[in-house]
């Protein structure tokens, strides 16, 4: 599995409650920008409109040599669930104020572009206050006990 992005700022700002495996639609020049890496999942989002699962906002840049072929970098492009899993995930974030966000996006063994979305919370600014405050402790309580022998 080669990844070629991750939203590292997703896991700060939410908590994950499921994770989903997704495939995702993609055009020729699309496929070749994601290759060269230069993809961006800041502020990226899916959503259920016609029972169907769609992704906003991922930034994929236009590929250098694609020409007249090349595609919108911001367009909203479709995500392969199996039917159950899209009414499913459709009717938790409707219901419980849940989002639908994407963690990482990579390329199996196979060659297929793949999204790794998941089911998530928003944390409340004093909970990632915690957080922080929480690591900052276990990272001086391991620096003191590296020197105890």
């Amino acid at each position: 599995m080669k990844v070629v992005t991750e939203n590292r700022k997703a896991r700060h700002l939410y908590d994950i409650l499921e994770r989903f495996e997704a495939g995702i639609e993609l055009k020729g020049t699309e496929v070749k920008s994601l290759r060269n890496h230069t993809v961006s999942l800041d502020q990226s989002f899916c959503h259920v409109k016609n029972g169907e699962m769609w992704l906003h906002n991922m930034y994929i840049a236009p590929y250098h040599y694609g020409s007249v072929f090349n595609h919108d970098p911001r367009r909203p492009r479709r995500l392969l669930l199996k039917k159950r899993e899209i009414l499913r995930l459709g009717s938790l974030v409707e219901q419980k104020g849940l989002t639908i966000v994407p963690l990482r996006v990579y390329f199996t063994d196979r060659g297929k572009a793949k999204v790794e979305i998941a089911l998530v919370k928003p944390k409340k600014l004093y909970d990632r206050r915690r957080e922080l405050i929480e690591r900052e402790e276990q990272k001086t309580l391991e620096r003191l006990m590296k020197y105890r022998i």
